[in-house]
């Protein structure tokens, strides 16, 4: 279903889930006026870029759903390059960030209710810049029409819609995450290089080694290697920069 105006396209999902939709419903908004990323950051949800979630209902078993962000951000990342024809364009940053040519593009919120009923609900969340960018303090960002590409939102979510279906089919309620992961890893920066991975109470330096069976980030510090289910992952600064902000 789309909407104008929305606070966030995963509180509408999570409201028809609420209601009793059996799942698979897409929410599209032209705007957001609550949007929100990753640890309650505020998203900024201006008309001309693509807001949309998916409502997933029991996708998995539990202890499989940290591997849902994973298929979303490869998803993304074919339908991303569908819609611009530049196969091989998109790299991805752990855990789901789309970049392109080192600038983020994109966001990916996944959100999880448990339902009265007892049925777990998943809104899995997508913001794609299409025609403008936020000046982000965290990360360098940008946007379709600043690489020089006119993508209507809806046509973009139309390979999205795409994309996702083919890679839940693929991933298959985890039986198929090691092809996930593969596709995952053949599009990622970072491995073997230096990183820093900000927590909720502090920063781990070290090496990023590679990801686990289960999609987590194994960092090799000084101590040992480490196994990070969820972070921000940041590069050292380039040579002549203070701060690196992908």
């Amino acid at each position: 279903m789309h909407e104008e105006t929305v606070g966030s396209t995963n509180a509408e999902a999570f409201k028809a889930a609420r209601e009793g939709d059996p799942g698979r419903l897409w929410v599209t908004a032209a705007m957001q006026n609550a949007g929100r990323g990753r640890r309650g950051r505020t998203w900024v949800s201006e008309r001309g870029n693509l807001y949309a979630s998916l409502l997933l209902i029991d996708p998995c078993e539990p202890a499989r759903m940290g591997e849902l962000p994973m298929v979303c951000c490869v998803a993304l990342a074919e339908a991303v390059e569908a819609a611009t024809g530049r196969l091989g364009w998109v790299s991805l940053k752990w855990p789901n960030d789309l970049l392109i040519e080192g600038a983020k593009i994109s966001g990916i919120l996944l959100e999880s209710e448990q339902l009265p009923d007892g049925r777990m609900a998943i809104a899995a969340g997508f913001g794609v810049n299409c025609n403008h960018h936020p000046d982000n303090a965290h990360y360098v960002t940008t946007d379709f029409a600043a690489l020089g590409y006119r993508i209507a939102p809806s046509d973009l979510f139309v390979h999205l819609a795409g994309a996702v279906s083919r890679c839940l089919t693929q991933w298959s309620g985890g039986k198929g995450f090691d092809e996930i992961r593969s596709a995952w890893l053949k599009r990622c920066v970072g491995i073997g290089a230096p990183v820093t991975v900000r927590l909720p109470d502090r920063e781990i330096d070290g090496i990023f080694a590679s990801l686990d069976a289960q999609g987590r980030l194994l960092l090799e510090t000084s101590s040992g290697t480490m196994t990070i289910s969820a972070g921000d992952v940041f590069f050292p600064p380039a040579p002549g920069r203070n701060e690196e902000k992908i």
